[in-house]
């Protein structure tokens, strides 16, 4: 299944040229990434086919389709996996701290995908960048993530994901107490920083996240669980900053004078556990993945009892 974003110009981004535009929204991607993409008619301007000089006007849809460049071939690495769980449709793994999901532009390997055609011997269709993966975690976010081992197991669990059939817990560590809460703000991508997520009242999408904490706030930090009802980019870093607990050690959403003070130098999330009925054998899952390292250091802090899951 081929990666498909669809966006929408602003009336400030009125004028720009397809290419220019394109970069700025996607600034880890190249120019000339983008300049292909159009050549190969992968970019669509209101459902038509333009040239990378094409001036764009406010409210333009523009549908960009990630297809593997030349230079790109998929291949099998054998990277170690930790498997939670896995079965002749579906496989569950314990994803670590700085793996990316899949090759793309500046990380043409050593992605879960590599591992996965490996492991799993997956077959892959033309251009795809992504075959088996049906939700991502961030570089820097670990636990468990779902990949499909065929397309009949990708498009249910698709579906799964889009009906909100699946349980996503998160363990955090925050900077101040969120308080026990429903957290519903519109996410959207960010007004000036075009690379960064937002709270965004006028064009974001519905986001829902629950948090409950786990431990009092200690050394103004304080350990939370977050449940993800939506799945918007960044959900809960962004909606940690805007309840003005960023997440300890974000980079982007974070707080730099307290990263740097705990010495944290990536985000403490994690993504804890997955439920959901498996979508061909009918079994309920439970999948957990334990913390890792990094945040275990910090975990000693809190009273045990008082740091489960559930």
């Amino acid at each position: 299944m081929l990666e498909i974003d669809s966006l929408h110009v602003t009336l400030e981004e009125a004028g720009e040229r397809l290419d220019k535009w394109l970069k700025q929204r996607y600034p880890l991607y190249s120019r000339t990434y983008f300049q292909y993409l159009i050549d190969e008619g992968a970019v669509l301007v209101n459902g038509s086919i333009v040239k990378k000089r094409t001036p764009l006007c406010s409210a333009d849809e523009v549908e960009v389709c990630f297809l593997v460049t030349p230079e790109i071939t998929l291949i099998q690495e054998p990277i170690p996996l930790s498997i939670l769980f896995e079965d002749e449709h579906l496989i569950v793994i314990n994803k670590p701290i700085n793996m990316v999901v899949h090759p793309g532009p500046g990380h043409p390997n050593g992605t879960l995908v590599n591992a996965l055609l490996y492991h799993c011997n997956l077959s892959v269709a033309p251009g795809d960048l992504r075959p088996g993966i049906v939700h991502r975690l961030d570089k820097d976010t670990t636990g468990v993530l779902i990949a499909a081992k065929h397309p009949i197991a990708h498009r249910k669990l698709v579906e799964l994901f889009h009906s909100r059939s699946i349980k996503k817990t998160y363990i955090a560590i925050c900077i101040g107490n969120p308080g026990n809460r429903t957290i519903e703000a519109p996410i959207g991508r960010h007004p000036e920083k075009r690379q960064e997520m937002s709270v965004n009242h006028d064009h974001g999408k519905p986001a829902i996240t629950i948090c409950t904490p786990l431990s009092p706030c200690i050394d103004g930090l304080t350990l939370v669980k977050l449940e993800l009802i939506t799945g918007r980019t960044h959900q809960l870093r962004v909606h940690m900053q805007h309840q003005k607990t960023p997440i300890l050690g974000d980079p982007v959403y974070g707080l730099p004078s307290m990263n740097q003070k705990w010495n944290a130098h990536t985000q403490l999330l994690h993504a804890a556990k997955l439920e959901f009925i498996h979508p061909l054998s009918g079994e309920l899952l439970v999948l957990e993945a334990p913390l890792p390292p990094t945040m275990q250091a910090f975990c000693h802090r809190f009273p045990t009892e008082e740091t489960q899951v559930d």
